[in-house]
């Protein structure tokens, strides 16, 4: 498990290297395949598959059903980088780690990002493999990725957060 700084410069060395990959293409659309959709993949028309060992700096995921893949794509036409598995706190990870994927997702040039995971519920019309959408949630995590020195070139140390759910 890599604990050093990642910070600026390891970003640009992963996208850098995920860009050769598949020379030209731009992806707009990023989306994180939790456990559960990564039947999600069959919709993408793939122009490259990364395992995550192979991208510089990217943690591997050790969750069991949790494919270790970047796919590089279109679905629906639209340009996608889809992360085929994530990573986890639990795991052993930093934040920084556990986070570092969706920083170099915005160095590739995603706009939009969508996340996904596996969650349990305490209302009742919510049935074991239901789609639900957050409204909001309390960080409760004991870590925080933005803690310690903030480098502007990734943005500003505390992101407007008040469309972090959009309705939209």
């Amino acid at each position: 498990m890599e604990t050093h700084a990642l910070g600026f410069e390891q970003i640009e060395t992963s996208a850098t290297f995920i860009r050769e990959k598949c020379p030209g293409f731009a992806p707009k659309v990023g989306l994180v395949l939790g456990t559960g959709l990564g039947g999600l993949l069959g919709s993408i028309s793939p122009i490259a598959e990364i395992p995550y060992a192979e991208i510089p700096h990217f943690p591997l995921s050790t969750v069991q059903s949790h494919k270790g893949k970047l796919v590089l794509g279109h679905a629906s036409g639209v340009p996608v980088a889809v992360m085929a598995g994530r990573f986890h706190y639990y795991e052993g990870y930093s934040m920084k780690q556990v986070t570092f994927p969706v920083r170099v997702l915005k160095a590739l040039g995603i706009g939009h990002l969508l996340l996904s995971n596996a969650a349990g519920s305490i209302n009742g019309n919510i049935d074991q493999g239901d789609l639900v959408f957050v409204r909001d949630h309390i960080n409760l995590l004991p870590e925080n990725p933005l803690r310690g020195h903030n480098d502007e070139r990734l943005g500003p140390r505390f992101p407007d957060m008040l469309d972090t759910y959009s309705e939209d």
